[in-house]
């Protein structure tokens, strides 16, 4: 409830789950993740959230070497 109401809660594990569906046959390897969404996440875009995610992945060398 931290973040709003159950249609931005929604919305937000909505955009989590397509970014992570995009990415996840660039995986290094299998991994379980735990993804928390933040409050600035209510305004932010499908694209913003999906180069979040590309960049964390790649902080934790979590993605394959060719990943561009």
């Amino acid at each position: 409830r931290r973040i709003g109401k159950a249609h931005v809660r929604n919305r937000a594990r909505r955009m989590m789950r397509e970014s992570f569906r995009h990415l996840q046959h660039q995986l290094a390897a299998p991994i379980d993740l735990i993804l928390v969404a933040r409050k600035s996440m209510a305004e932010k875009k499908q694209c913003e959230v999906e180069a979040d995610l590309i960049r964390i992945l790649k902080d934790k060398s979590l993605l394959k070497e060719d990943h561009s």
